[in-house]
């Protein structure tokens, strides 16, 4: 007799649960708004709720109970479907490191400084020659001075400039040709 009367209980639980199954897919089709995957997820929630319905204390929520299982099929879901990228493969965007940007500053930082301890004369020349592009004889109309004093103050300028970025050990002297030392000061 125990027998039956688990039988029958099953036969009840299983009909209150297909009784259950429009309802589900009505909500987790409002969810996904994919017939496919509602289907999907209420054949889930049902098979869940077939497995542990031991667990159902109060037979009178059994819907409550069916809506939290689906609840937690749509989160399973969306953890098994999330696209997962290991981060060491993942490009940097900016190749700029802070700190590369924070040694780019200090650069900017010496040579302007080494080029504010030029005398006026060779700053002015190595400023408008080399930050503003002007041509010899533009800087020689500006200055009003000749051509011959702007080149030698721009080569004087330059070699002190040289002189002082090596200094502040900002380039290495060893590892770094006279070229590549000192090309343009932007």
């Amino acid at each position: 007799m125990n027998l039956l009367n688990l039988f029958c209980r099953g036969q009840e639980f299983k009909q209150r649960l297909e009784q259950s199954r429009t309802r589900l897919y009505r909500l987790a089709y409002a969810w996904c708004h994919d017939a496919a995957l509602s289907d999907d997820l209420v054949q889930e929630t049902l098979e869940k709720a077939l497995k542990k319905k031991d667990q159902l204390r109060d037979p009178a929520a059994l819907e409550t109970w069916l809506f939290s299982i689906l609840t937690n099929c749509w989160r399973d879901h969306f953890r098994r479907s999330r696209d997962m990228v290991d981060i060491d493969d993942v490009p940097l965007e900016h190749p700029v490191t802070p700190e590369l940007e924070h040694q780019q500053h200090q650069i900017v930082r010496e040579v302007r400084a080494a080029i504010a301890r030029l005398p006026l004369g060779q700053r002015q020349v190595l400023t408008l020659v080399d930050l503003e592009e002007c041509s010899y004889i533009e800087v020689a109309h500006i200055l009003d001075v000749p051509v011959g004093t702007v080149m030698s103050r721009l080569c004087r300028a330059r070699r002190a400039l040289k002189e002082a970025l090596l200094d502040s050990n900002l380039v290495p002297q060893e590892s770094a040709t006279p070229m590549q030392r000192m090309r343009r000061i932007k």
